[in-house]
């Protein structure tokens, strides 16, 4: 089974005897439905409801890493998201630290089960083909890969995961827009958080135009990230990560794609044609994919 090690994942860690009471008034998934061996993909949101950063929650066992969560997040982002968590402790009897520099993160990918147990492993909760993530000290996570992080990287983009910084930007992309209300990073059901009145709303109105979808290019190749969608003569949208063999994500807006295959006009990104696919877990329709 292949394994990368992530060095763009940071990790948090927040202990304490109202851990899970703490984090479940923060982020937007069940703190309830995590637990050990079973991680919850979830963000904290602006109170405008948008994204400052994403991650994958995971229960520690107590005897190997001596209990609390683990927050697997973008490195870049692990100082930031640790103050703002702190933040909100007040009476809360939580510690929160950044172990970035001591822990490291592994993804095990298409076969059994990966990881060899010393650290905190998990399968990852958005699609079951993403495998398992091991957090682990941070020495000994290099000597676990057998693969690369671009290796990694092809995969995901072969699933249509998008990727926080890539597909879409922090603090500018609702949950929906990035498509996490269908990779189950939000719990519909839960009590409040923060950020929740504008995300039921979008959930309940069905407003979300704005969706991240994986894009073909004829010939092999695709255009530059950060490409301009074009539908027609309007602006449908952005090219995110991109992969070899002509495969890409791309955050854009559906009906302005719609409008325009139904106009017989062509759907294009830096010049080249593009098709959408409808990855196997979206229930939203894809104009024109395959």
């Amino acid at each position: 089974m292949p394994s990368a090690h992530l060095t763009d994942r940071g990790v948090i860690r927040v202990t304490g005897e109202d851990a899970r009471k703490f984090l479940d008034g923060l982020v937007t998934s069940d703190m309830d439905k995590v637990a050990v061996d079973r991680a919850r993909y979830a963000a904290l949101l602006t109170p405008q409801g948008k994204i400052l950063v994403d991650f994958i929650v995971a229960e520690a066992d107590g005897e190997q890493m001596g209990g609390g969560f683990v927050l697997d997040c973008p490195r870049a982002l692990a100082p930031d998201l640790a103050k703002r968590l702190s933040t909100y402790k007040l009476r809360a009897k939580v510690s929160v630290e950044d172990l970035s520099d001591t822990l490291g993160v592994v993804a095990y990918w298409g076969g059994d089960r990966g990881g060899d147990g010393a650290g905190v492993l998990y399968p990852d909760p958005r699609h079951t083909q993403l495998g398992d993530r091991l957090v682990t000290d941070a020495a000994r996570a290099p000597d676990l890969a057998t693969a690369t992080a671009e290796d990694w990287r092809a995969w995901r983009i072969a699933l249509g995961i998008p990727h926080g910084g890539q597909d879409f930007a922090y603090g500018d992309a609702f949950p929906h827009e990035a498509d996490m209300d269908q990779l189950g990073g939000v719990d519909f059901d839960k009590g409040c958080y923060i950020g929740q009145e504008v995300v039921s709303r979008m959930q309940h109105r069905g407003t979300a135009r704005t969706r991240i979808v994986p894009v073909a290019f004829d010939g092999g190749f695709a255009a530059e990230e950060g490409s301009e969608v074009m539908a027609g003569d309007k602006v449908a949208g952005r090219i995110g990560s991109t992969a070899p063999g002509g495969r890409g994500l791309a955050s854009v807006r559906l009906d302005r794609i719609e409008d325009a295959l139904a106009a017989g006009a062509p759907v294009t990104a830096g010049g080249l044609p593009i098709r959408l696919v409808k990855p196997d877990w979206a229930s939203f329709k894809a104009p024109g994919a395959e």
